[in-house]
């Protein structure tokens, strides 16, 4: 169970983001992370370029939230229509998830994550609809969706 530090030289999900001084399973650090330049080992000699580290992941934070800014722009101007059928008595039959709303943002062109989109429950009702859509923790776009009625004709 011996454990190792080392310091990332990049971002790596569910483990940090670059210069961060982690601990990893000595394993883990000795034949993955060290081997293929993802991180080096947390000497006093290595400690020293953790601030040319920092300096690299705040340039790559900053752009990435600029990036974030532009498509939380390009959401908010979109207008997305969903129509639902009904049947008699306005019962609406299925509903607008967020999958569905995941799917018209990927054909107009922004391809975010699914789980972004903050959708307590599905839409039904229809009339317009504001969801919001939390890119970063910093970054939230709101989308305001209609959902429009269509009729159910029944065969006869």
């Amino acid at each position: 169970m011996a454990n190792a530090q080392v310091i990332l030289k990049e971002k790596i999900a569910g483990l940090g983001a670059e210069a961060d001084v982690v601990k990893v399973r000595a394993g883990y650090a000795r034949n993955f992370l060290i081997p293929q330049g993802k991180a080096f080992e947390a000497s006093r000699a290595n400690l020293r370029h953790v601030e040319a580290l920092k300096g690299r992941r705040a340039a790559r934070e900053a752009e990435e939230l600029i990036g974030l800014q532009e498509i939380a722009a390009k959401i908010t101007k979109l207008k997305p229509k969903f129509i639902l059928s009904t049947g008699q008595g306005g019962k609406a039959f299925g509903s607008v998830t967020s999958i569905d709303i995941h799917k018209e943002l990927e054909s107009a062109g922004i391809v975010i994550d699914r789980h972004a989109i903050e959708l307590e429950k599905p839409v039904k009702k229809s009339g317009k609809s504001e969801v919001q859509i939390r890119l970063h923790p910093e970054v939230v776009a709101t989308l305001t969706i209609s959902v429009d009625a269509g009729t159910e004709e029944e065969e006869g």
